[in-house]
């Protein structure tokens, strides 16, 4: 009841994430969304029903995880997270995941998490595959160690364009909130320095150890060239075959 949870998304990661952790009891936690609920949301943001149309997704998320444990206070920010408000908002809390759905907020996350020294999960999903990892500043690799730097806008195909099955964000949110669980209790190995994929079609896990922290790394390296963070230009949707 101790523990403070950031989930940044109330989408299809954040949904199962959310759901969880009130069910665990996580004291207090916090949702960022700027979105309200539409019809084709419902087949895999499993924390919001057809009677919550049009309302905003963070106060749809807190009604229900409210009516699964009252005793845990839920926080809601109905804004997107920029380079502006995201320090504001990580630095409240004991651990953050990552339900977001474009690189240019996955980098920006990673970055603010490094500078605030806020450990997180990463997770991306896109049609039968999904992947995270757990990035802890200091010690292991972060997001950016691995990926570098955002692709350009438009360089992927869409949630909308290439779609996704609703059950992967179930799987995949859930894996999320088992990584923020046992960061708190202490319990078992995070996946720090390892990259988790899931392959549904082929029912198949892969765990891969990444390379130790780039010391070169423009954010978390020994001399970091990345001091001030950035709000890059949007593109709409993970893609996860990168890994």
């Amino acid at each position: 009841m101790d523990a403070k949870v950031l989930i940044i998304g109330a989408g299809g990661l954040g949904s199962p994430a959310a759901l969880y952790l009130a069910a665990a009891g996580i004291g207090t936690i916090g949702i960022v969304d700027a979105d309200v609920v539409d019809l084709s949301n419902l087949q895999r943001q499993i924390i919001h029903t057809t009677k919550d149309l049009g309302k905003e997704k963070v106060q749809s998320a807190r009604e229900t995880m409210e009516d699964i444990n009252p005793d845990v206070k839920v926080i809601t920010y109905h804004e997107y997270v920029t380079s502006e408000n995201i320090l504001s908002l990580v630095e409240k809390y004991d651990f953050i995941l990552d339900g977001t759905d474009n690189f240019p907020t996955k980098f920006l996350i990673n970055d603010a998490c490094v500078m605030a020294k806020k450990p997180y999960c990463h997770a991306g999903i896109i049609r039968f595959k999904g992947q995270l990892m757990t990035i802890i500043p200091g010690e292991g690799p972060c997001y950016r160690c691995v990926f570098k730097d955002p692709p350009p806008a438009d360089a992927v195909p869409t949630c909308r364009q290439a779609g996704v099955i609703g059950a992967m964000a179930g799987v995949i949110g859930c894996l999320q909130a088992l990584e923020a669980i046992k960061y708190i209790t202490g319990t078992g190995e995070l996946l720090v320095g390892n990259l988790l994929t899931f392959d549904a079609l082929k029912m198949e896990f892969r765990k891969i150890r990444l390379p130790k922290r780039d010391c070169n790394c423009a954010v978390c390296g020994d001399h970091p060239t990345i001091t001030e963070l950035i709000d890059y230009e949007q593109a709409e949707c993970e893609l996860c075959k990168r890994s």
